[in-house]
Formats: structure tokens, sequence, C-alpha cells
């Protein structure tokens, strides 16, 4: 049976046929409460925009729950912390609308320029009055960005064709990046205060609600024209409002409001004001572009790879090309590890060698964790709650990393302490058969191997005697469970061996214990590396 893939909003049709191969796709209108939560109940994975809740009620009527994707920015309808206790993935569309952000933007900051709107207005209201419209030229004028991330650079970047000079405040970014952009960095105040236009591009937190208010009004350059197409409540809309009636700023473009939907503001009485009802996004390619990001987020997380556009997951953020293989590898390592441990470990090192490490590699320490618990508990384990699962079983995990390389260009190894001392290490590598990744285990708890990080992994340890190959090989063979490869590895003739076993089906507990038992093993573990 295929996954289930709800829909509970509108959708573009090119997002559906990303879906539409490999899983059930089913359709339910968000806002009808019972129906939705009567469609959870077989959801893997559920797609919305803005009108569909889905709290900690929706979350607990969907058992079979892995991801909610929002095919949007925000997700003021998602309560991602109950996601999260659930394990549940939560994905949205970061970069779905930045360039109709930026666009709507540029077109308040000419429209209030140009007093477009009210001389439309006008106009199709019977009156041709060319003079009382007149406004002023962009060109030359000195235009304030406040907030110099994706949006704002893309702002920047239009608005700086019109021969415009350009500063910027924000803290977060460093001098030369914005001198890249011909942008000057000052202070708040000092943007404030030379500015003809500003434009603002900034999160909603608590920091940043009400950054402009009376008190930065007050000190603006006369005439200013100030557009905000970011979030609502960034300027206080009756401060606003007071300094365009005294004067003081000489019009505005508002795309965005403390409360919204918004059919009343102090500001909606000015002709030189622009108000639009939140534009932003809304333009075809925008919500296209949505839909698209996460169909391809919610396929990802269905298959079981690393999504980048998960809000909730501790590595988030884009991969690396280079670094992408090593993510199943990392997790079977963590998966191989717990086998041969026998258990839970009181601490954890992802060990990562090679050029990969000049790459962003944090995101291996989760995929190893993600691994580490697979077969540890009985709740699935994902990317969002494997950190949860560690910190609950107190079981540190750390990254190391090390640009040294020995006989792999690249080597993963997790190694852990056990709670009675003993040190257990799995190492592991990728290399390249044509356009196929290959996944290798390398070593296991100091035994050099070389076999495949797939199927059912078999690890014997015995003391070094003839015959003992033969020995398991006709006790497997006589339960019907047939061999893919295998390899022995010693330390030294006579010492202690390990065994490596790759098998087509799973043991039961009693089989391996009978494959132990007759050949004297100190220790004997499985480990399942097929692919989830």
């Amino acid at each position: 049976m295929n996954p289930v893939v709800l829909i509970a909003e509108e959708l573009a049709p090119a997002a559906i046929e990303v879906l539409a191969h490999d899983f059930d796709v089913r359709h339910v209108d968000g806002t009808d409460r019972p129906a939705l939560l009567s469609a959870l109940s077989e959801a893997d994975a559920v797609i919305v925009r803005s009108a569909t809740q889905i709290d900690a009620e929706a979350v607990a009527a969907a058992p079979r729950l892995k991801v909610v994707a929002r095919a949007g920015v925000g997700l003021d309808n998602v309560e991602v912390p109950a996601a999260t206790a659930r394990g549940v993935m939560v994905v949205n569309a970061p970069t779905s609308n930045i360039v109709s952000a930026a666009e709507q933007a540029v077109a308040l900051l000419l429209a209030v320029a140009r007093n477009t709107a009210s001389a439309s207005s006008a106009l199709k209201a019977g009156e041709w009055k060319r003079s009382k419209y007149t406004g002023v030229e962009v060109q030359g004028k000195t235009v304030g960005v406040v907030g110099l991330g994706r949006i704002g650079v893309l702002f920047a970047q239009r608005i700086a064709a019109f021969g415009t000079r350009l500063i910027a405040y924000d803290p977060y970014i460093q001098p030369a990046r914005a001198a890249q952009l011909g942008v000057r960095l000052v202070g708040l105040e000092e943007l404030l205060r030379e500015s003809d236009f500003i434009s603002i591009h900034l999160p909603k937190t608590p920091e940043t609600v009400g950054l402009i208010g009376e008190k930065e009004l007050a000190i603006v350059k006369p005439g200013v024209r100030i557009v905000n197409a970011a979030r609502g409540g960034l300027v206080d809309e009756q401060a606003l409002a007071d300094a365009i009636a005294e004067g003081r700023v000489a019009g505005a473009g508002v795309d965005v409001y403390s409360k919204e939907p918004c059919t009343s503001s102090p500001l909606f009485a000015f002709d030189n004001v622009v108000a639009t009802p939140h534009l932003g996004a809304s333009t075809h390619e925008a919500q296209d572009k949505a839909g698209l990001a996460v169909a391809k987020s919610v396929k990802l997380a269905l298959q079981g790879e690393f999504v980048p556009d998960a809000v909730n997951v501790q590595a988030g953020g884009v991969v690396a090309e280079d670094v992408r293989p090593l993510l199943p590898l990392a997790e079977k390592l963590g998966r191989a590890f717990t086998a041969v441990a026998g258990g839970v470990a009181a601490s954890v090192t992802v060990e990562v060698r090679g050029e990969i490490v000049s790459h962003d590699v944090s995101v291996l320490k989760l995929a190893a964790t993600k691994g580490l618990f697979s077969s540890v508990v009985e709740e699935q384990v994902t990317y969002v709650n494997a950190p949860h699962l560690a910190a609950e079983r107190g079981v540190e995990v750390t990254l190391a990393t090390l640009a040294e390389t020995a006989e792999q260009s690249t080597l993963v190894t997790v190694r852990g302490a056990l709670p009675d001392g003993r040190t257990v290490s799995v190492s592991g590598t990728v290399t390249h058969s044509g356009a196929r990744d290959v996944l290798k285990l390398t070593e296991v708890d100091g035994f050099d191997v070389e076999i495949g990080a797939e199927g059912i992994l078999l690890f014997l340890r015995y003391a070094d005697r003839p015959g003992v190959v033969g020995t398991v090989g006709t006790l497997l063979g006589e339960s019907g469970i047939n061999i893919a490869a295998m390899q022995v590895a010693r330390r030294e003739a006579g010492g202690e061996t390990l065994m490596t076993l790759t098998v087509d089906q799973a043991l039961g507990a009693d089989l391996l214990t009978s494959a132990a038992d007759s050949i004297g093993a100190t220790a004997a573990s499985a480990a399942d590396l097929r692919d989830e």
C-alpha cells in the first residue's frame, strides 16, 4: 500500500504530479474540521496552505503522520511543538515567494512616489487633476533597506537599477557582504535620518515588533516615504498615521497589518497611502513554486531522506551535494553501532574525516543519531525526534571533523563509550560504481572489513580456528537462510576473529543464538541495514 498524502487546500497541478506516481493522493476540505480529522486518520503526510489548522488535536488524529507541509512561508496555522513531540516533520517553502515579495515592495514604493493609486481612483471618479498628483523621482534618492535577508537583498538589487543610493540597517550581516551588494551599512537612527525612502524586510520577532514607532518616526527625514511589505506590526500603524497627518512622512505603501484580515486601519484615511491586502506572495508563480517545493519535500520525507526545508530539524538548511551520499551511510553506521554494542551507549562521537569537512557536515551527526535509536525504541525514529530520544536517554552525541584522510578519501566513524567502560566503533565510506553510490563498512570494532553496508548483517566474534566458516554456512543453509556475502577478519592467526555476513532474510533470536553457540562465539549480533 502506497503512503497516503492528504491535500487539504488547492495545490498546483504540477505539484500533485510530483506525488501522484509514488503515493495515494487524497483530497479534503481543510476548513471542514470533522472531515479533516477523519481523513487524517490514514494520512502519512498532509499539505496545507493558510486556511487549514494543523494543531495538537489534528496531529493526535493522525497516528501514521510523518510530515506536515505548508505550501507557503509562514507557519501560523501549524502547531510545530505538537508535531515535533510526535516526531512529525514540518516543512514549508521559505524561498517560494521571495521574488514576488521583493517585487511587491518595489511596486509599492513606485506607487507611493507617483501617487498612482489615488490618481487612478480620482480619474475613474471623473476627475482630471494632474497637478494634484505630482510625485517625485526615485533616481538619485537615498533608499534605506531595513533588513538585508533574502528578500531585502532582492529588493536592493532591483531598486539599485533606478540609480539610487542604498543604505541598510542589519546587525546580522557583515559589512563586506553589504559592500558586495553596493550597500552601505548604517545604524537604524542614521538610516531614519538620511533616507528618502525606507523599505522594511525583517522577520517578525519579539525584538522587531514595533521597531519603527513614535520615537523613530519623530527623527525621520521630512518627506520620507515608507514601505512595509514584510510583516505587520513592525511599524506602529497609529504612529505612522500620525506622522503622515503631521506631514513628517509624505506617504506609505503598506501590504501587511498587525491584525489580519484587516479592513479598518487609521492608515486607510489617507490618499497618500497605498494599501494592499497582503499580496506579497499573491502571484501565480509564487503559488506554483510553493506547491512544487513542498511536494518535493514531502516526497523526500516519505522516502526517508533528509529534507532541507524542515523547520523542526536541528540540522536544517541546504545539504551540499557532496555530503548527501553520506547521509544514508551515517544512519546505517548508527544502526550497525547499536547492534555491535548490544545496547545504547553513554556517549557517541560521529567522526568525519577527509576533504568533505570543508562543507557543513553537522547533518551527519543527526543521521547517525537517527540510526542509533531505530532498533531501540518502539516509536518511529525521524530526523525530528532523534535528538530528543538521545536527550531523554542521557546519550550525548557529538561531532568531530578531521581534514586528514587515510586510505579512503572520506571516512565516517561512529564511536561510543558504553556504560561498562568498553569502546565500540563502526566506520564506513562511499565509493562510486558508475552513477551509483556504494555504501561500505570499512571497520567494525577495530577489525578491518570491506563489505556492503546494506541488507541484514550478522556479526559473530570468536577465537580463530579451522572449520568455523563451514559450520556457520551449514547451519544457516539448513535453516533456509541464504548468504549473500561473507568476510572474516582477524588480528592474528588463532586470535580473536570477526565474521561478518550479509544474509537475505532476518534471523530469529533463537537461530542467532544457535549460530553463536555452534562456534563458541563470544558475541553475536545482527543489524538491519535495509533501506526503510
